[in-house]
């Protein structure tokens, strides 16, 4: 066994192309990999909740025929409201224009209909409302 030196010389300027250029493959792989992952169409069919439009559903009173309106677009609830309200119901039912105003706005804020809250002196109209602006939201959501 012989105990030569080897002397191995690098010049500098092959030592950085060489860096370079292997740091351009790595991103030139991870962009390939970012671009042509399957997730980025995936998402935004996940985050469509609603179909975009107005939808209705009905409560009867006395024979009277009111509305609940819920306009939603694909991501959120836009509005609620009662249609075609005639006065002998709202002289009927004083509590239902405060119990709707007071279940949209926590509506419009957490933008579902679980754990609301209301008062015990109109439980049971905000539980109707409830229900129907249930109904109409489960025709407007995406299947």
């Amino acid at each position: 066994m012989s105990a030569k030196t080897k002397i191995v010389v690098l010049h500098m300027k092959e030592l950085i192309y060489t860096v370079v250029f292997a740091v351009l493959g790595i991103v030139m792989i991870l962009l390939l990999i970012y671009m042509f992952a399957p997730d980025g169409q995936e998402e935004t069919a996940e985050t469509m909740k609603y179909v975009a439009g107005v939808y209705t559903s009905s409560i009867v009173f006395n024979d009277q025929c009111i509305d609940v309106e819920v306009v939603v677009d694909q991501e959120k609830i836009q509005n609620i409201s009662l249609s075609n309200l005639d006065e002998t119901v709202t002289a009927m039912y004083p509590l239902m224009e405060p119990a709707m105003d007071n279940l949209t706005e926590q509506i419009y804020e957490t933008q579902s209909t679980d754990n609301l809250t209301y008062a015990e002196d109109n439980q049971y109209t905000s539980m109707v409302l409830i229900n129907a602006i249930n109904q109409a939201l489960d025709k407007a959501k995406v299947d």
